[in-house]
């Protein structure tokens, strides 16, 4: 669930300026997989740990959900100046430090005596996790050749997926056998290893200059800061689907965040219990990302406007199925709808991403993938799950649970407010000379 991965691949140019080894090349993604992987446990193990920690420190949803919220805000703030700090430094060297930081700080979330500490150190999490992605992605899309390119980067982007998975389901299991503070000691150590190992084992490259003497796309390179911020903003299609992906995307947060908590308090379950059940949901809203953009290329084929209404189709089923879900009394009619709103909660992710690199001018697409996860971890990744805390105090987790999918109505409606000035985006570039993604 984080596009800048395309951002940084958009940087890196289409040669091979060397020839490396297959065995290194898989050497290197095996290790910075392996780093995603530690990433999103050590982001997504608090939703397996927020029942326990309501219990022993009496805190209110409200706190805990921003235990959740705090790294998605701090990765939204920070990837972008985080990833041209990268690029200038060294990727390898940002990467090794950027991994000490997140196992670091998620020990320390172990280590934590008080509320304001544990939320400290989830702070500090989101700090090393800001720009990985793209970092990691930049450095894979080096090693191995064009050919290959996009097939490793969707691999190694499915690790946020297999980590979130992994960080709900282990964290809940140690947890429930060892106490909440070894589930962070167990989600972070593993990492700190592989940092050990990353810089003996991976060499960096130089950064390719943006505007060398004598290339073709110099003029693009050159672009201004402002020049560039009127291009990303300039269609209207496209700042609808910033809104739009950024609103959908407060469905899998709280997902992610309040499952293994609603089904402890309202279907009876264990803390390890919930948290596989919740991993079943997890595992479904990664199903439906990576067919969902499928799904929509197909059907928007002959027809343009359903590139921005096939996600607004998902939006409203993740709306109708997990309001009737959560509204429903516990039982296994509500459970296969909170699974099947959890399918379609993450769906639109790949559309967002291609609607609005469609219609924005291919200099500045890279620039264009940071705004949609900018956009996608304010609007909604770090508001969702405490927009649920907070409900909850006032009104109950059933209720909050019940009532925030409506963010995804909203959602639906910017995502067909997209549709009507789409062909006219895309076509203004046509025009141009460009063409769409």
């Amino acid at each position: 669930m984080n596009p800048s991965v395309s951002a940084a691949a958009a940087h890196v140019p289409s040669h091979d300026p060397v020839r490396l080894s297959r065995f290194y090349a898989w050497a290197v993604f095996a290790l910075t997989f392996g780093l995603m992987l530690s990433d999103y446990l050590s982001r997504q193990v608090i939703g397996a740990v927020i029942p326990v920690l309501k219990l022993e420190w009496g805190l209110l949803d409200s706190q805990l959900g921003m235990l959740v919220s705090v790294v998605a805000l701090v990765v939204g703030l920070l990837t972008v100046p985080i990833s041209l700090i990268a690029d200038r430094w060294g990727r390898v060297k940002s990467i090794t430090v950027m991994a000490f930081v997140w196992c670091l700080a998620t020990i320390a979330c172990g280590l934590a005596q008080s509320y304001g500490q544990l939320l400290v150190a989830r702070a500090f999490v989101g700090l090393g996790e800001a720009a990985y992605g793209a970092a990691g992605a930049a450095l894979l899309a080096h090693v191995f050749p064009a050919r290959q390119r996009a097939a490793v980067l969707g691999a190694f982007l499915s690790a946020s997926l297999f980590g979130s998975v992994l960080g709900v389901v282990l964290g809940g299991a140690v947890a429930a056998q060892s106490g909440w503070r070894m589930a962070f000691f167990v989600v972070g150590a593993p990492g700190l290893v592989l940092a050990l190992i990353y810089p003996f084992v991976v060499r960096d490259y130089k950064t390719v200059e943006f505007a060398p003497q004598g290339k073709g796309n110099a003029a693009t390179a050159r672009l201004s800061l402002a020049r560039m911020a009127r291009e990303v903003f300039a269609a209207r299609s496209g700042n609808f689907a910033y809104l739009a992906s950024g609103l959908q995307m407060a469905m899998p947060a709280m997902l992610i965040a309040w499952l293994p908590t609603y089904f402890i308090r309202f279907y009876g379950m264990d803390v390890k219990k919930a948290a596989l059940m919740a991993g079943v949901a997890v595992l479904a809203a990664g199903v439906g990302m990576i067919f969902g953009g499928g799904m929509a290329d197909r059907l928007s084929a002959r027809h343009p406007r359903r590139r921005a209404l096939v996600p607004a189709v998902y939006s409203v089923l993740t709306a109708v199925t997990l309001i009737a879900g959560f509204a429903l009394p516990p039982g296994p009619l509500g459970l296969g709808l909170i699974f099947l709103g959890a399918l379609f909660a993450a769906a639109q992710g790949g559309c967002s991403t291609a609607l609005a690199c469609d219609v924005t001018h291919p200099g500045v697409r890279a620039t264009v993938t940071a705004t949609m996860t900018l956009a996608n971890n304010l609007l909604g990744l770090a508001p969702g799950p405490i927009i649920v805390g907070m409900l909850s105090d006032t009104f109950g987790l059933k209720v909050a649970l019940t009532l925030t999918p409506v963010l995804a109505l909203a959602a639906a409606v910017f995502f067909v407010l997209a549709s009507r000035s789409y062909e006219r985006d895309t076509g203004r570039h046509l025009i141009d000379g460009a063409q769409p993604a």
